[in-house]
């Protein structure tokens, strides 16, 4: 059973970025972006919250604001990647049994998103939960910059498995086009045997590393919500969240 006690909020952090340097200490509405991030999983009350970062300064942010962080190593390939080496320092002890990989570029999560994702592993036979949203529009579908999760929902399904994961909407049909989110649930084994495995060449060219995955048969359920939490990868998107949590 889910509960506070077996659950934690990862928060894998880098403070190199190619396209916005020092990304996750960016001010907005007068708080770092990683701070607000933060904040809404402490909010949350799911479980232990540690960001996972090789950053000083991250470090130093997290700390002064009487959070718990994990100095990892420098040269992860993916953030799920860091955020196990924090889980294994972390939780020796293996008392935790489910956990959330959340994006530290995501300062418009919510509780709502969150609770979402975890419950997605309330069956026995489920290992790893993500979520998606309806895109707003045709153009929205064709931008490679948005990753496709094609699913099969059908009335009010909420739920369901990915297919597969895209950039390219391809021969797909629109209807099964959702677009994602790039945040994930995991139970401590499906984690465990994730990282063992390879990255696959489908990972490497698409930059998708839940191809991973998809390329070894584990299943990944989606859940479907309603708003798209916007994420932080261009100063256009930076100014955009900066009007949005200036309100």
């Amino acid at each position: 059973m889910i509960s506070q006690e077996n659950t934690a909020i990862i928060i894998p952090v880098r403070l190199q970025a190619s396209r916005l340097p020092n990304k996750p200490l960016l001010d907005i509405s007068g708080k770092p972006m990683i701070q607000h991030v933060w904040e809404a999983a402490i909010a949350s009350d799911l479980g232990r919250v540690v960001v996972a970062t090789d950053s000083d300064e991250i470090v130093k942010c997290i700390e002064n604001l009487g959070g718990d962080v994990c100095m990892t190593a420098e040269n992860h390939q993916t953030g799920t990647d860091r955020m196990y080496e924090a889980l294994r320092k972390i939780d020796p002890g293996k008392m935790i049994h489910y956990i959330i990989n959340l994006q530290g570029d995501l300062p418009t999560i919510n509780s709502f998103a969150l609770k979402k994702v975890i419950n997605l592993l309330s069956s026995e036979q489920d290992e790893i939960g993500t979520l998606v949203t309806q895109f707003e529009s045709v153009e929205d579908i064709k931008k490679e910059q948005f990753v496709k999760a094609i699913c099969n929902l059908s009335g009010t399904e909420t739920e369901s498995y990915a297919e597969n994961f895209v950039r390219k909407q391809g021969d797909y049909d629109a209807k099964n086009l959702y677009h994602h989110i790039g945040i994930y649930a995991f139970k401590r084994d499906a984690l465990e045997k994730f990282i063992t495995l390879s990255q696959t060449e489908r990972e490497k060219n698409e930059k998708l590393e839940q191809l991973r995955a998809i390329d070894n048969k584990m299943k990944i359920k989606i859940g479907l919500i309603d708003f798209l939490p916007l994420g932080v990868d261009t100063p256009d998107d930076l100014e955009k969240i900066r009007k949005i949590l200036s309100k």
